[in-house]
């Protein structure tokens, strides 16, 4: 796994995009702070850039260098939550601008998977998390399901998990600031 981490980690220091697997389905991946990296994405899935992504950070220290106020009740959320969860946060900062909705809002989701871990720590920033589909095409549940174009289309494809199968997407809530809790996928 340490050989898949470093290629991965090249790659996104570079400016490139990861093919990689995450905690819940196959993911295309940059570094979040990078403009130009986030632009490669939206045009390898031939989507728009005003629908936004997802990103990844290690842990709740890392998340607190993105979000301005993360809500208390996003912690008892962490604690109690067995499945992945995305949350969106307003206020985000300290990112790629076209990464970062109109309304000023983020998603940002901290994995439960020791390759992201491990990759996100050594990285030492968010990475982007977005299912590795041409935007309106099937989400694939394996590896074998990725379409030519996408992994053709990225730098890297880490080289672990070639034979899992997901079962869905993370959950997505959105937790404003002013205590409004909003269900978006369950």
């Amino acid at each position: 796994m340490n050989e898949e981490i470093n290629k991965a980690l090249q790659t996104l220091k570079e400016g490139g995009l990861i093919l990689y697997p995450t905690d819940t389905v196959w993911g295309i991946g940059c570094d979040a702070t990078n403009s130009e990296a986030v632009e490669k994405v939206f045009k390898l899935k031939q989507r728009n850039d005003s629908k936004a992504l997802i990103c990844l950070v290690a842990d709740d220290r890392m998340l607190k260098k993105y979000v301005k106020k993360i809500p208390d009740v996003a912690f008892d959320i962490f604690d109690v939550s067995e499945d992945p969860i995305t949350i969106i946060y307003d206020d985000a900062q300290n990112l790629a601008k076209n990464l970062i909705a109109e309304d000023k809002s983020i998603a940002i989701r901290i994995p439960n998977d020791d390759f992201c871990f491990q990759l996100l720590r050594r990285f030492n920033s968010a990475i982007v998390s977005t299912s590795a589909n041409i935007s309106g095409m099937p989400t694939p549940k394996s590896f074998k399901e990725i379409s030519q174009e996408v992994l053709k289309g990225v730098d890297y494809v880490v080289n672990l998990h070639h034979e899992k199968i997901c079962s869905k997407p993370s959950s997505i809530i959105k937790l404003s600031n002013d205590g409004v809790v909003k269900i978006i996928r369950a």
